[in-house]
């Protein structure tokens, strides 16, 4: 049977002929056509099965595309495999030009070594050099080449029931020792019950608590029991389906982009979220991902997985069959860990100290960088970005009152030694600012200013004469009198006790009346002198309101 593709495109004659010759083979008047190996092929066969692809077309009739290739199966043994860990003899004592620098073996270079990587190589030190490893040739068919399970031991499979095996006996153990020990199970209870049952005619056979009954009970309540995977009313025998509200828009009708967030029909599931440039704290849907994590779900699985856990130890702990108790075990689990990790930090503080370490440095130290962005100028200054932030105490700043435009302790008068505002030179704190005219005030009444008036005012010739020298000391001594801390009492001041105790007496009888005691001696003042008595009687008695150190309370610990 000749191939379609070697006859090429025919005439109509041509093709005429080549159906009659088909017709005759098929009829048994013609010969049938034979192969390369010299066998008759069967004329009834199909066209698409008889036809040559063009990759394989011979211009011959042929069917050698439909047998199965001949190549050699021998090397399809499971046992012809790579021998594992396999040494080629023992290790060499020095290193040889070629090998690996790091282990010293010949089988491989330093980028392929599987080795440890050490600190200084087997060609620097010669020591501890490896031996070289067995570089096997196994020749593997088409077969053998894509199985999976080439070259694997079933011996070792032998460990994983053993390890079940284990489990399950210890599981058991525990079971039956926790059985053990509980004492809620009255044994004499039971054996009245059963032997009440026993008098009543009740067959022997019929064992207390026998399996039937346990059949019967678990069959009673499989009937009232829902079906998994759906929402079941046994009662009514109605199924309610898990269906979406059809006001609401499908999962796959929210961004119709198909290159978006992939959507699985079957399950009904969009893992991602459809709307990138939208925060999932804003959008309509963010995806089942930020759903399974948002709200008490992270609890649920925390949960979920302590209960395994527990499970698997061997404890009586499932949160479908009793919720309220994996709840309350998962709290008290908590609570032990959190005590037992502080034990821990406290025992291993006080047996090695350095409690001083587990203050952490900030964030921008520790890895000495920060999202922050900041640009520089070639000399190292900032020009955009965060300033620097001056540095603010706990008290108020900048606050000015009583009209003021500086603050206190703006100004020092280096004569008097005393602090006051910059702006109009008081030195009383809390008093109304005066400006300018407080200014020239406090310079008129300063000393330096008097003596230097009362220097100017005197009458003193151009010309200096040494008569004046007793003029100068005479108005020098004249200011000091004035101004001397004997006169304002703030020197050594003799005081005579019964001026002093007749003071203090009309200083109480004042102090009863609500007399304001600074109007009174002001008024004395301009027709004369104070007494150094009721000076010290009035500071006896008078309220200390400027002490700012009066109404301290500390509130701290």
């Amino acid at each position: 049977m000749a191939s379609a593709s070697a006859t090429g495109k025919l005439s109509r004659e041509e093709f005429r002929r080549q159906k009659d010759l088909d017709a005759a083979r098929k009829a048994g008047t013609a010969p049938a056509a034979l192969d390369e190996e010299g066998k008759a092929i069967n004329p009834h066969i199909p066209q698409y099965i008889a036809q040559v692809p063009w990759y394989l077309d011979t211009g011959a009739p042929t069917l050698s595309h439909q047998r199965m290739l001949d190549y050699d199966r021998s090397a399809d043994k499971f046992d012809n495999w790579y021998e594992r860990g396999a040494k080629a003899g023992p290790a060499a004592k020095k290193y040889r030009k070629g090998a690996c620098e790091n282990c010293g073996a010949m089988t491989h270079k330093k980028q392929d070594c599987l080795e440890r990587p050490r600190r200084r190589g087997a060609k620097f030190t010669n020591k501890n050099i490896l031996p070289d490893e067995v570089v096997q040739d196994v020749a593997t068919g088409y077969d053998a080449k894509r199985d999976r399970w080439n070259g694997y031991d079933p011996e070792e499979h032998k460990h994983v029931y053993e390890e079940y095996a284990a489990v399950e006996a210890a599981r058991q153990k525990l079971r039956e020792e926790q059985i053990d020990k509980q004492t809620t199970t009255d044994l004499a209870a039971v054996r009245k019950v059963a032997h009440a049952v026993k008098e009543k005619g009740e067959d022997q056979d019929d064992d207390f608590g026998s399996s039937s009954e346990e059949d019967e009970d678990q069959d009673k309540y499989a009937e009232a029991a829902d079906a998994v995977g759906q929402k079941l009313d046994t009662k009514t025998r109605i199924t309610v389906r898990n269906l979406r509200i059809r006001e609401d828009t499908a999962k796959y009708l929210i961004n119709l982009d198909p290159e978006s967030a992939y959507y699985d029909p079957k399950t009904r599931a969009m893992r991602d979220n459809p709307l990138k440039n939208v925060p999932p704290e804003e959008a309509i849907f963010a995806g089942d991902n930020f759903l399974r994590s948002s709200g008490e779900a992270p609890e649920v699985q925390q949960l979920q997985l302590f209960a395994w856990t527990a499970a698997a130890r061997g404890n009586d702990v499932h949160m479908n069959a009793n919720p309220t108790q994996g709840q309350l075990l998962h709290q008290e689990f908590q609570q032990k860990k959190e005590q037992l990790k502080d034990l821990t930090k406290d025992s291993i503080l006080s047996k090695y100290g350095g409690e001083e370490y587990l203050e952490k440095a900030p964030k921008e130290l520790l890895q000495g960088q920060t999202e922050e962005y900041l640009e520089f100028s070639r000399t190292g200054q900032v020009i955009k970005g965060k300033e620097r932030t001056l540095a603010r105490s706990k008290y108020a700043e900048d606050v000015y009152v009583n009209n003021h435009t500086e603050i206190w302790g703006s100004w020092y008068d280096q004569t008097s030694g005393q602090w006051g505002y910059g702006c109009c030179h008081s030195s009383v704190h809390l008093s109304y600012c005066t400006g300018q005219a407080g200014i020239e005030a406090a310079r008129a009444s300063s000393a330096m200013n008097l003596l230097a008036s009362a220097t100017s005012n005197s009458a003193s010739p151009p010309p200096p004469e040494p008569v004046q020298d007793d003029r100068i000391e005479d108005r020098k001594k004249k200011a000091e009198e004035l101004f001397s801390k004997k006169r304002l009492g703030e020197g050594e001041v003799s005081l005579d006790k019964d001026r002093l105790a007749q003071a203090i007496g009309e200083e109480r009888k004042r102090k009863a009346r609500g007399e304001d005691g600074d109007d009174r001696y002001g008024k004395r003042q301009k027709g004369g002198e104070v007494t150094q008595e009721e000076l010290e009687a009035y500071r006896m008695h008078r309220r200390m309101t400027e002490d700012p150190m009066a109404n301290y309370v500390d509130t701290e610990d």
